[in-house]
Parts: C-alpha cells; sequence; structure tokens
C-alpha cells in the first residue's frame, strides 16, 4: 500500500479553504484582555461554555474522521486483492480447483474454468460482471480514489489537530484570566488590618 500513497497525490484544497471537511478554524486569542473587553464577552464562564462547545464539535468531528480514516484504510486492501485476482484470472487457462467460503467455517471445493469477466461488489448488494479489463480499470480508478479521500482525510484530521490544541490553550487562558480577576476583586473587597 505504500507504493500506491506515494503515487496519488492529495486532491487540490478548494480556494480560500483549508479543509475538504470544511471545518472551521479555531482563532487563537492573543491578546484575552482586549477579547474579554468585547460587549458578547460579559463574563468568563459564558465564554468558556461557548469554547467547550467549540472543543466538543471538534472532538465529535474527529471521531467521524477516525471512523471514516479505518473504513478507507480497510477498503484499499480489499481493493488491492480484487485487482490481483482479476490479474490472476486473466494469466489462467486452464481450470483451477479451489476452495471459497459458503458460510462460516463451511468451505466447498469446486473447479474454476478460465474466464474473461468477472463480477465485482459495487456496494448497497449489488454486483456487476464486468470483462477483465473493464473491471481491473474499475478497480484501479477505486484504488486512486480511495487513496486519494484516504490523504484527504488524513490532512483534516491534522488540521483538526491543531484547531482542537488552539482551542485548548484559548480555554485555559480564558480560565486563567477570570482567575486573576477573582484573585485582583477578593483583594480590593478584602478588609484591610488596621
Amino acid at each position: 500500500m505504500t507504493g500506491i500513497m506515494d503515487s496519488v497525490e492529495m486532491p487540490k484544497l478548494p480556494e480560500n479553504q483549508k479543509t475538504f471537511a470544511g471545518i472551521p478554524e479555531a482563532v487563537f486569542l492573543e491578546e484575552i484582555d482586549s477579547f474579554m473587553a468585547q460587549p458578547e464577552n460579559e463574563n468568563c464562564e459564558k465564554v468558556l461554555q461557548r469554547l467547550d462547545e467549540q472543543h466538543g464539535k471538534y472532538r465529535f468531528m474527529a471521531y467521524n474522521l477516525e471512523a471514516r480514516r479505518r473504513k478507507l484504510k480497510s477498503q484499499i486492501p480489499d481493493l488491492e486483492r480484487s485487482l490481483e485476482m482479476v490479474n490472476v484470472l486473466r494469466k489462467e487457462d486452464e481450470e483451477r480447483e479451489t476452495q471459497f467460503l459458503l458460510s462460516d467455517q463451511v468451505f466447498i471445493k469446486t473447479l474454476v474454468p478460465p474466464t474473461k469477466t468477472v463480477y465485482l461488489w459495487l456496494g448497497a448488494s449489488v454486483m456487476l460482471e464486468y470483462p477483465l479489463d473493464e473491471a481491473e480499470a474499475l478497480l484501479r480508478q477505486n484504488i486512486t480514489s480511495a487513496v486519494g479521500n484516504l490523504k484527504s482525510v488524513e490532512h483534516d484530521q491534522d488540521f483538526l489537530r491543531d484547531q482542537t490544541t488552539t482551542t485548548e490553550v484559548n480555554m485555559a487562558r480564558v480560565y486563567n484570566w477570570g482567575v486573576k480577576k477573582r484573585q485582583a476583586a477578593a483583594k480590593t473587597t478584602a478588609p484591610t488590618p488596621s
């Protein structure tokens, strides 16, 4: 799979976008005092709640991207094995005895005659018969597409990791800002010893 991964380039990002999935970018809060002075940021708890919601959305996106990555990682070897089988069938010129899985742990022996066609699963319980050349072209196209999608997902995962980290840092900075404000307020309202 490494050879295929290297030969397929990552698709181009749409113009003015940093991700394929449209993940919103987290803005790093450079100046906390000016950020907290904005009218929509009336108190520290509400800002932390908004940041926590954003963090939760990023975690949800990360979960979905990981599931998609796992699916693509398992799909690519299946496509490669199917392509290998098409090449084996192309070279066959006499019957071959083989076994195939009939049901769980039940195999059956059979003779496979030479063939010029193969059946491929397309998904959604659909199988179509293809000539070997067309099957090979379709499988190569599907492998290229799956590898491109995998690279896109991995790019989005890297971007999402950065956004999650930025949000966590922002949460820590806002929390620390609130602690300092509470400590400063406690000092000004504390009775002075006489």
